[in-house]
């Protein structure tokens, strides 16, 4: 166990675009980020393996870090701006010149091959490298609110960590990966050339649909939210664990050709649905609860009646979800029909006439036939390769998405060895933990 203390900070610090490069700009939100307005922030965590002392990473990681997000800003300026919430019309992140981004700079002593490991280990003990935003200032015209920071953590000759937390409605995970495409590839070079050689600025034209607007709008009950929000944050105590647990390219081959002689006619058979069946299917297991709900996102970038360019700025992103008793899947046949499911409804909402983004009005647009007693979500895509992200020390060892400690989710990733494999991150209760390893690990063996 680590001795006290466990975090010693070495510098905050604010970054902000180099001068007179941005301006004063806005970003209109839209529809796609209405639904996010309460909805907690986005963690995720870098870890490096990096033989360094203290001295070495005051010297040359702070400065090259503080540069690279300096120039990196300038063409993501809606990273170190503010979101503003009006009580009586549509939100907007705003950017003014010599707004900033808080950035952390810390040392801890916590052991840094445990943090990396793929068992189960204490939720709370990534909260203390996984950096908060701002409160949100109140005034009677307006909520505003940071959107974005930062904290790098040194574990002196063992590594460091790279803390991000962004409000949802900055943007999604197509953006999240845009941006640290750019702030990696500027760290590398130390210019923003090759980045910009790349043809991947971000686009920021703004996707248009005033009924989708005025109902995710009214979704989001902005009249109150001055009164009602403020960030919510991790803490401990909690006896939460996470754990990561890696399908192989052959585990999952074996699902797919399992589904597809089963279930002949199902439209989707990727890695991705019989992975997300296998995990609902034993997590039912452990959860006989009644009515399950298991939803995924799908980028809408490339599904709209118009299409928008890849580098789209913001969320873009609708949902599937699948709902079934959990008795229908704890049984023999419960991941088949985990996969049926999930495979139905995704092929369900992608041909549909209507397009892949609903008008909603309230709980029971999105719940007809009642509301779940466990809700999945999945956070992350798989298509990313956030296993990339290098600073100019390799690659990253480890990555964990702190965020699903909020509510029921999963996190996904393409494995790091050969991004053909997944890699799941998943946050329980230390009891229903030790029944999940057990009933994952025992389906491995029965099905493969």
């Amino acid at each position: 166990m680590a001795s006290f203390p466990i975090l010693t900070v070495l510098e905050q610090a604010q970054v902000s675009p180099p001068k007179a490069t941005v301006g004063d700009r806005l970003l209109p939100l839209t529809y796609f980020d209405f639904m996010w307005l309460r909805q907690p922030p986005i963690h995720n965590l870098f870890f490096y393996e990096l033989s360094i002392t203290q001295s070495q990473f005051i010297e040359t990681i702070i400065p090259k870090l503080k540069h690279s997000l300096s120039i990196t800003l300038q063409h993501f300026f809606p990273f170190s701006g503010n979101l503003i919430v009006f009580p009586t019309k549509k939100p907007e992140i705003h950017y003014y010149e010599g707004d900033s981004v808080a950035v952390t700079f810390a040392e801890c002593n916590l052991d840094f091959n445990e943090l990396i490991g793929n068992h189960p280990r204490d939720c709370e003990m990534f909260y203390h490298l996984t950096p908060q935003l701002g409160e949100a200032e109140k005034t009677s015209d307006f909520t505003k609110s940071p959107v974005f920071s930062v904290q790098v953590t040194l574990f002196p000759n063992s590594g460091i960590s790279i803390g991000m937390t962004n409000h949802h409605c900055l943007g999604d995970a197509s953006t999240r990966f845009s941006f640290l495409k750019a702030w990696t590839t500027i760290a590398r070079f130390g210019s923003d050339e090759s980045f910009l050689a790349n043809g991947t600025l971000p686009f920021y034209d703004r996707v248009k649909n005033p009924k989708l607007d005025e109902s995710y709008l009214k979704f989001a009950k902005i009249e109150s939210f001055k009164d009602e929000y403020q960030p919510p944050k991790l803490c401990g105590p909690t006896d939460k664990v996470r754990a990561t647990f890696i399908l192989h390219r052959t585990v999952l081959n074996r699902f797919k050709n399992l589904v597809s002689t089963q279930l002949s006619t199902l439209a989707h058979v990727s890695s991705f649905t019989v992975a997300c069946a296998y995990f609902w299917s034993c997590i039912a297991k452990i959860r006989d609860d009644g009515l399950q709900m298991f939803a995924f996102p799908i980028d809408c970038r490339a599904r709209m009646n118009t299409k928008i360019p890849a580098t789209y700025f913001g969320n873009c992103i609708g949902w599937c979800m699948a709902m079934e008793q959990a008795k229908q899947l704890t049984g023999k046949e419960g991941f088949m029909t985990a996969a049926k499911l999930i495979g139905e409804n995704l092929h369900k909402r992608l041909t549909d006439k209507d397009g892949v983004v609903k008008v909603i009005e309230s709980f029971g647009d999105l719940f007809p036939n009642g509301v779940p007693t466990t809700s999945i979500g999945v956070a992350g895509t798989p298509k990313l390769k956030f296993y990339d992200m290098d600073f100019g020390w390799g690659n990253p060892t480890k990555i964990e998405t702190i965020s699903i400690d909020y509510k029921e989710a999963i996190s996904m990733n393409s494995c790091k060895e050969n991004n053909e494999g997944l890699e799941i991150g998943v946050c329980l209760p230390s009891t229903e933990m030790e029944s999940f390893v057990r009933i994952f690990e025992d389906g491995l063996e029965k099905y493969v």
